[in-house]
């Protein structure tokens, strides 16, 4: 989306700081300090989907899980959890926040699909106690601005005030700023105030508490993600500008502050625009200087089509419990190595790795099955039953099943460490084990690879399996 006023992307850690004593996405880390480090053993993210030609477009709450913050396994298939029934009856940008008695409350923008313009002062809210179920579904009226919306909810605990702060982009008929409303319950909240408020137009607040002494809140202004800081949480605290250079990649907008659980590390997670719907992601071990280096591509992986994305930590129990309820996908994806923006997948029935997010999506989905001639694995489309990938005369398309050995065989790939990388995977073919699968002018094919094949050849037979 290129809207330049919206805020795609909930705080991954969404003013979540997701550290040793952050128990809450949203910076509830004051108040939660006594809570080990050890008791967190991964990530909830709470997203919508959008894909390019709207397949994929889903305005309700989705799921997904991560042991490290940056590979996610959507659950429920990629499915919605929860779909707001008042209101637009449709969702953008949820936020995850524990709450100080450990339950979560869900909040998120009243707003189903693109429509930029619409006038809206209410947000969605559910309750959950452990994001298996949500109850008390509702919508709460932030203010009275007649020409202008509630965009982008957070929250965070402000442990002076003993209350929670809601924060939301808002126009206050001047330009965009920062809102806030206070609230102990969720279920009424005070007067909305400005929040952060610095002389121009910015949308798309996440705020950390407690980090060294200080907070931090990041934020988009035109095109770029920024960072401001302040020894207090009240109201027009930060207001005095920024300590970080401009952040982006692109078009870039919703920034998500998220701390590892094992390190020192601070990742940020920004949505972008152009084109619509890529996360990509900096990281630092020093969030009070500011400076921020670019992840690889390879470390990360979101979830399938998702947006504007709000993440928590979650206990290795509630993680399981998660999957257990809702499940982990049925399908995979296959990412390349070389070129981590692409995945492999079928077009016209021709084999080949594209950018995504593209539509048809499911066009890069998945059943990784055991091999048609009976050992290794085969790759059945899930959009094209009883189709795999299958070599003839060494390049690699979709095809119907035959059932013969001959396609049987062709249709088999053995996977191996990967030879460019042995914490990836290769896929040789069964029948010719001396060639295998890669990309060539991004389309799929088997060649002859080995580990004495150039860095190019290897790295181009060498893939990152997904979801």
């Amino acid at each position: 989306m290129s809207h330049p006023r919206r805020r795609q992307i909930l705080t991954a850690a969404g003013g979540a700081v997701l550290g040793a004593a952050l128990p809450s996405a949203s910076g509830a880390a004051a108040a939660a300090s006594s809570r080990a480090a050890a008791a967190y053993g991964g990530y909830a993210m709470a997203y919508f989907a959008e894909s390019p030609q709207g397949l994929g477009n889903s305005y309700a709450l989705h799921l997904a899980v991560s042991t490290d913050g940056l590979q996610w396994s959507a659950l429920n298939q990629n499915a919605p959890v929860a779909t707001p029934t008042a209101g637009t009856k449709g969702l953008r940008d949820p936020f995850i926040q524990r709450k100080q008695d450990g339950t979560f409350v869900i909040l998120a923008t009243d707003l189903n699909g693109q429509n930029w313009g619409e006038t809206n002062q209410y947000i969605h809210l559910w309750n959950s106690t452990d994001l298996r179920s949500f109850t008390n579904y509702r919508r709460i009226k932030l203010h009275s601005y007649a020409a202008t919306h509630a965009w982008a909810p957070e929250a965070f605990w402000d442990a002076g005030r003993g209350q929670y702060a809601i924060i939301y982009s808002a126009h206050n008929g001047t330009r965009d700023v920062i809102m806030v409303n206070y609230t102990t319950d969720f279920l009424t909240v005070g007067e909305p105030q400005t929040y952060f408020d610095p002389g121009f137009g910015i949308i798309d607040a996440d705020v950390v508490t407690g980090v060294g002494g200080m907070n931090y809140l990041y934020y988009k202004r035109g095109n770029e993600l920024y960072g401001a800081r302040s020894a207090s949480l009240a109201p027009g605290a930060f207001d005095s500008g920024t300590y970080t250079g401009p952040i982006a990649h692109g078009g870039t907008e919703a920034p998500i502050l998220v701390k590892s659980l094992t390190s020192e590390t601070w990742y940020l997670w920004g949505d972008t625009y152009t084109p619509n719907g890529v996360f990509y992601a900096w990281r630092t071990n020093d969030l009070a200087g500011g400076n921020w280096t670019p992840v690889d591509q390879r470390s990360y992986t979101q979830p399938l089509n998702s947006k504007h994305a709000g993440i928590t930590a979650i206990t290795t129990t509630e993680l399981n419990a998660l999957k257990a309820r809702w499940g982990v996908p049925t399908w995979s994806r296959l990412k390349s190595y070389n070129y981590p923006g692409r995945f492999v997948r079928h077009s016209d029935y021709v084999a080949r790795i594209d950018s995504v997010p593209f539509d048809p999506y499911p066009d890069m989905q998945w059943k990784i099955v055991t091999g048609l001639a009976g050992s290794g694995v085969s790759f059945e489309s899930v959009n094209y039953p009883g189709q795999y990938l299958r070599h003839s005369d060494f390049a690699v398309g979709l095809a119907q099943n035959t059932g013969t050995a001959q396609f049987a065989a062709d249709a088999t790939f053995v996977p191996e460490a990967g030879l460019a990388d042995s914490a990836a995977v290769s896929y040789r073919s069964y029948n010719y084990p001396t060639r295998c699968l890669r990309h060539s002018d991004y389309l799929l094919r088997i060649d002859p690879v080995s580990t004495g094949s150039s860095t190019t050849d290897k790295e181009d037979a060498t893939f990152l399996l997904t979801s």
